[in-house]
């Protein structure tokens, strides 16, 4: 059964009308295809402008929706063939954090990305796709790999933030972190960075540094979500909505402020409604990102990609 939002409630009561016309002519044997139609325009229209002015919140909502595909969905529809690595090689596998092997047509390629859970069983195993310092390790090392069989590599971001908990902080989280900035830097093969759902804080950084940065339409990418920042301002989740809209966290919000190379768009309504079409957008994107970085030499990437981060933030008066 699909899962509306608050703002979609509209939708959901003409759909609801537009299933139930359909069922009554089905029953009594009544065409009423005119009818129909007619409402099934009413709903593209409103779905339209509904899409069109959602809030900064509303997007944030939208890139947490459960019916969302996450990383495993989008390898298994895009790709002919995947292999999944395991293992940091120093503590253990982070469920959270996945990678591999990749073809996509003749191309192949490493692809690592953080991935949640549709049920409760499921979001305890994937830990909420907040990956601990083994997943950030085990994240290099898939690099090392795919630089070393000279492979390209693209990294699906879509996570509330690496994992808090006291353990991860005793095995080293922020370095763990910290030197996958440093080593994503200096890759030889390109780098493609997707926010295919939340991006936040340093648990999205940590694999986030890329020839191009890329966002769907619908995720947010910031140094905090809006429910913390709301409760460090104003004590209280209540104000998260203001919070958003302080933050500018939506893909567009990140291009203005040339944070990321790119937008995504989506199907309408959302990649939720549509996996298969989302994900050949995506595929498409990655064939011709990869394309266009192939043209350049590992020398030339290195230096526009710590070209592109050093002038972030940077201002003059």
């Amino acid at each position: 059964m699909r899962t509306y939002l608050d703002f979609e409630k509209p939708i959901a009561e003409l759909e609801s009308k537009l299933a139930e016309m359909k069922r009554l002519a089905e029953d009594n044997k009544v065409d009423v295809s005119a009818a129909t139609s007619s409402l099934e325009s009413s709903i593209e229209r409103l779905r339209k402008e509904i899409f069109e002015n959602l809030t900064r919140w509303q997007r944030v909502q939208l890139s947490r929706h459960p019916d969302r595909p996450y990383t495993l969905d989008y390898i298994q529809l895009m790709c002919d063939e995947f292999i999944e690595l395991h293992g940091d090689r120093q503590v253990r596998d982070d469920p959270a954090m996945i990678g591999g092997f990749a073809r996509i047509g003749d191309q192949s390629m490493m692809i690592i990305g953080q991935q949640k859970g549709r049920n409760t069983k499921q979001r305890q195993h994937r830990n909420f796709g907040m990956p601990n310092p083994e997943g950030y390790r085990k994240a290099l090392r898939l690099m090392k790999i795919a630089e070393k069989f000279n492979k390209p590599i693209v990294t699906l971001i879509d996570t509330p933030g690496a994992f808090p908990g006291l353990e991860a902080e005793e095995r080293g989280q922020g370095e763990a972190i910290a030197r996958n900035l440093k080593e994503m830097f200096m890759l030889k093969v390109p780098v493609i960075c997707i926010v295919i759902g939340e991006g936040a804080s340093g648990g999205a950084l940590g694999i986030a540094i890329g020839d191009r940065v890329l966002m769907l339409e619908n995720t947010w990418y910031s140094v905090i979500s809006p429910e913390s920042c709301s409760s460090i301002l104003w004590r209280s989740w209540d104000y998260k909505e203001e919070a958003a809209e302080a933050l500018k966290l939506t893909a567009t919000d990140m291009k203005e402020n040339r944070l990321v190379d790119g937008i995504i768009p989506e199907p309408l309504g959302g990649a939720h409604l549509d996996h298969e079409a989302m994900s050949i957008i995506i595929k498409r994107v990655i064939t011709e990102t990869l394309r266009d970085l192939s043209t350049l030499s590992p020398e030339q990437r290195i230096d526009q990609r710590i070209e592109k981060f050093c002038a972030m933030g940077v201002v003059i008066e």
